[in-house]
């Protein structure tokens, strides 16, 4: 029985890629994956065949490699950062029974919050939500709840997808939604191509993020009530003051 391996390729270079995940796209003859994702890869293993689809395209994409697998290939498809958050794992399993010969295997990375948050310092190191600013397939009031009870939970909050070329201003839309119950003060950062040649992050209060550009390869941080910046990194305490006092002694 052939294997389609969904990979977690982290969010970064190889140097974040799990051993899993080297081992499955060894495994694997074909490679299959959404245009970008896959050239992380294609230098590494020049001599496999490779399957991509453009973005929208995603269903398409799942079927070709169900079918590949389905004719007796180990397939591997590759997602960025984690194969299940945001990735192609759940369509996968949801095609799934149409081809009882194939065997799937889901490979985890690590996701772009995890990452991104150790680029910043410590801002989810306590209860948080993520929340993908992406309305193409789930609708944009479903988003603003969703922010509004993050907000009135005052959970940190980890903003995926925050704005792309046919959705611009959609961080200030999320921003004026989380300033209606929350100190513009609050501190925020963002981290652009995390784990790449041209990461970059920035630390700033949600007053000031409401006006900075995003785009799709950044992931945007909002902190809690406790957040705060110690020697330049941004870190959400994880509550031992309570219990030790404010010098943690």
């Amino acid at each position: 029985m052939a294997t389609l391996f969904v990979v977690g390729l982290g969010p970064g270079g190889a140097s974040d890629r799990t051993e899993r995940a080297e081992q499955a796209l060894k495994q694997a003859e074909l490679i299959c994956g959404y245009t970008v994702y896959v050239d992380l890869v294609r230098e590494q293993y020049p001599d496999k065949q490779v399957l991509t689809t453009p973005m929208t395209r995603e269903i398409e994409r799942c079927r070709a490699a169900l079918e590949a697998a389905a004719s007796g290939r180990d397939v591997a498809m590759v997602c960025s950062a984690d194969s299940g958050v945001y990735g192609m794992a759940s369509p996968l399993c949801q095609l799934l029974p149409e081809y009882p010969g194939v065997q799937l295997e889901i490979i985890p990375g690590v996701t772009a919050a995890l990452g991104g948050g150790a680029v910043l310092g410590a801002p989810l190191a306590l209860d948080f939500a993520v929340i993908s600013l992406s309305d193409q397939l789930t609708p944009w009031a479903v988003i603003e709840k969703r922010l509004r009870a993050a907000a009135a939970g005052d959970f940190a909050i980890c903003l995926y997808n925050p704005e792309s070329r046919k959705r611009p201003g959609y961080l200030r839309r999320a921003c004026d939604i989380l300033l209606e119950c929350r100190n513009g003060e609050i501190i925020c950062g963002l981290v652009r191509n995390i784990g790449r040649a041209q990461q970059s992050a920035q630390i700033m209060t949600l007053s000031k993020l409401r006006d900075t550009p995003a785009d799709m390869f950044t992931t945007v941080f909002i902190g809690n009530s406790t957040t705060r910046v110690i020697d330049g990194r941004m870190v959400t305490p994880r509550g031992y003051e309570q219990r030790l006092g404010p010098d943690l002694r």
